[in-house]
């Protein structure tokens, strides 16, 4: 069989150059060859992530980082905004860090609001707080900017924020929004292959992780710190993958980052506008769709059939494209269709017309 291109949320399509880059040789992850490479891509990583601020890698999926963040950073209390399967997971990973926690659940399709939040952080009891940017599972996208507000009046509050299908196709100032932690893992917007997480901390978060005594090592953020001034990463780096992420970051600034972040916007558009044109609706709540994904509510078409979603998958597969099926607790009632990345009107248009016939076959 063929290649099967993948408009699922991730992993998602990794280009040709992008794939050589990964493919060249090994150097030695503790010589001048790695430093160099680390070192001259740490600009070009700061003006993603509009910060002046050293950003890390981590040899780890995201969920590496993101349990390390609750261990490195939560002291008293973490309030853990639910909206979704993954951030509804960042629950379960704080009380099995042995954390105690306490959710703010919203039903599935809405986003956290910032007077929700307001709401649990006025109790005094969080010095931490957990935030899903671009809740994967719905195709939700919670406003950052309105939440991240808050920490002007919640100054000991540590703001972690999840944007790993989100960084790179939206603009996110992590310096301005005055966050603690911001996070992404490389399969995403990125459009790299799995296994890599781009994160930054602000100096408080550094700060009050190195009075943690139980923070661990492997996702200790004071090593990653102390290794990230010498252009080095605590333990063994990919070193395939910072190869790759050099390649993308001269495709993305070469793009341009405002051109970049109005790409997954056009794109976003035109899969909702597919979707609403074939009679379906979405599932997020109005307003808060996401630009890197879009989740379709499998409900009835103008003919008054509802979409058997396997098959629908099946058909779009079978002519060389792969969407996903829903997820947990919302899948085959929905499907989402992925646009993040490398992806053109172009591309875009062939997954559509793909879809169509597939829908024809219905």
């Amino acid at each position: 069989m063929g290649h099967v291109k993948l408009h699922i949320p991730g992993p998602v399509e990794v280009s040709e150059k992008t794939f050589r880059a990964f493919c060249q040789p090994m150097i030695g992850h503790r010589g001048q060859g790695f430093k160099d490479l680390y070192a001259s891509i740490q600009p070009k990583l700061q003006a993603l992530l509009y910060t002046k601020q050293l950003v890390f890698l981590s040899t780890s999926s995201a969920w590496g980082v993101m349990e390390g963040a609750v261990r490195n950073l939560v002291h008293k209390k973490v309030l853990n905004c639910m909206c979704g399967a993954f951030s509804d997971k960042w629950f379960d990973v704080a009380k099995r860090c042995g954390k105690d926690a306490e959710a703010l659940q919203v039903p599935w399709g809405s986003p956290i609001r910032a007077e929700q939040v307001d709401a649990r952080l006025a109790t005094g009891q969080f010095d931490a707080l957990t935030l899903i940017h671009n809740e994967t599972s719905t195709g939700v996208m919670s406003p950052l900017a309105e939440v991240a507000a808050l920490k002007q009046k919640y100054p000991d509050v540590t703001f972690i924020v999840d944007s790993v299908s989100s960084m790179t196709a939206t603009k996110i100032e992590f310096d301005a929004l005055g966050i603690d932690v911001l996070l992404a893992g490389s399969q995403k917007a990125f459009a790299l292959p799995p296994g890599l997480t781009v994160f930054v901390c602000s100096p408080a978060a550094l700060a009050k992780a190195a009075t943690a005594p139980d923070r661990g090592y492997y996702f200790d953020f004071v090593e990653f710190q102390k290794n990230a001034e010498q252009h080095m990463t605590p333990s063994t780096p990919s070193i395939g993958h910072v190869y790759a992420l050099a390649s993308k970051l001269e495709d993305i600034f070469a793009e341009g980052l405002e051109a970049r972040f109005a790409r997954h916007r056009k794109l976003a558009e035109m899969t909702r506008a597919w979707a609403q044109g074939h009679g379906f609706t979405l599932f997020p709540e109005p307003g808060y769709e996401s630009v890197t994904l879009t989740c379709v509510n499998n409900g009835a078409r103008p003919n008054g059939r509802v979409v058997d979603v396997p098959k629908l998958q099946k058909l779009t597969k079978d002519q060389g494209f792969l969407i996903d099926g829903g997820y947990g607790k919302i899948k085959g009632t929905t499907f989402r269709i992925s646009n993040m990345g490398d992806e053109t009107e172009e591309t875009m248009r062939q997954l559509y017309a793909a879809l169509d016939n597939a829908l024809k076959q219905l």
